[in-house]
């Protein structure tokens, strides 16, 4: 089968999307099929071809808080030309904007299928947009926009049942088929990092062996909540003497995440690491005991399932929509004030060494079928289901 896959943007930016997209690809090219990226790319002067990515000239988005995206021109004779060239025999967006738009113009001229992963809980995002008051309108409008883009979509997919309550309120009506997010397992793997290489990290931050460390990677941006998990911590933190939080990331929230942890008198407690490279977060993650999040806003972390696949526990906030993507006390723990996430990390902290080796075990164990492999094989069987619509 041949796929192409739409989005705002790729390697080598890295976001939940992204890697994602490219879970998906290297599963369907492992499974014998062909795949053509095809994104917009702000340093392309024209279209061009390199190892299966389309890159198409763009004009990059100033502001940070956009995830670094660029955008195209909406249509493309040159580009609509190299797909017609490839010979689809399924086209998949997975954003909503420039992309979005060609993706759909491209499945109504060359009669090819068109499927949509949404991937993004928009709602959650409109304060980037507007201020407060305005909130609903935005909302609103994004619905409408959402909807008529949708029209031709054949099936649509994605990672967390949130996704329906959205597209209702999109006056979409088509059923939605959860696929959950998947990750590259065997790049994640704790065997491939030495005890030295997490020992340097842990001395770099200024971690003890006699400390339990809890570690967030990720965007740092409002609707990651880490200033609601701040909040949640700081009393833990102010009483629990070996206790570390160490924040992986960047983003418009940094200043003022940096100015909280001071003002909570928390700069010793509250690592900041600023960013770090995607091949070099591995040992950071393992220089971590334990990986904690507030945020309610996303479909699925990626970063919470790479966690989870190097023995991580994940000690998630209570999400009621969302909240069987783990077990609560098997593969990962839930909280909903401080007084709960004071017990868990006071458990957490009272395991033994064995006790601690058994449960990073079943934690991996619980994401090894979150492989490139499984997401191709499940998004397979959706690319045949849409021819045949």
């Amino acid at each position: 089968m041949r796929i192409v896959l739409f989005t705002e943007t790729y390697l080598p930016y890295i976001n939940g999307v992204v890697t994602h997209i490219k879970v998906l690809k290297d599963g369907l090219i492992a499974r014998g099929h062909e795949v053509l990226i095809v994104c917009p790319d702000p340093d392309a002067k024209k279209h061009y071809l390199l190892d299966g990515v389309l890159h198409c000239p763009a004009r990059r988005l100033k502001k940070k808080i956009l995830y670094g995206y660029s955008v195209s021109k909406l249509d493309s004779k040159t580009r609509m030309n190299y797909i017609r060239e490839f010979n689809p025999d399924v086209l998949h967006m997975h954003q909503e904007f420039s992309m979005g738009i060609f993706a759909v113009r491209a499945s109504k001229r060359l009669k090819k299928p068109l499927v949509y992963t949404l991937h993004t809980m928009y709602d959650e995002y409109s304060f980037y947009l507007a201020p407060p008051i305005f909130s609903p309108i935005v909302c609103f409008f994004f619905h409408i926009y959402i909807h008529f883009l949708t029209r031709r979509v054949s099936i649509i997919t994605s990672p967390s049942i949130k996704a329906k309550a959205f597209l209702k309120k999109c006056f979409i009506r088509k059923d939605v088929e959860i696929i959950p997010n998947s990750i590259d397992f065997e790049e994640f793997n704790p065997k491939k990092i030495t005890t030295k290489e997490i020992s340097s990290i842990k001395k770099k931050l200024g971690i003890k062996n006699n400390m339990i460390t809890g570690i967030f990677v990720g965007r740092l941006g409002k609707e990651k909540s880490i200033d609601l998990l701040l909040d949640y911590l700081a009393p833990i933190l102010k009483n629990t003497k070996n206790l570390r939080l160490i924040i992986v990331g960047d983003g418009p929230e940094y200043n003022f995440l940096t100015s909280k942890a001071k003002e909570l008198d928390m700069e010793d407690n509250i690592l900041f690491t600023g960013s770090i490279p995607h091949d070099k977060v591995v040992p950071y993650f393992l220089a971590g005991d334990f990986f904690i999040t507030a945020s309610i806003t996303e479909m699925m972390s990626i970063s919470m399932l790479e966690g989870m696949a190097l023995g991580l526990v994940p000690v998630l906030r209570y999400d009621e929509v969302n909240f069987k993507q783990i077990e609560d006390g098997v593969n990962g723990f839930i909280y909903r004030d401080t007084l709960e996430l004071e017990k868990i990390i006071k458990n957490l902290m009272q395991m033994c060494k064995e006790e601690r080796l058994i449960l990073r075990e079943k934690v991996r164990a619980s994401v090894k079928d979150k492989g490139s492999l499984e997401l191709a094989d499940y998004m397979i069987k959706v690319y045949e289901k849409s021819i045949d619509v």
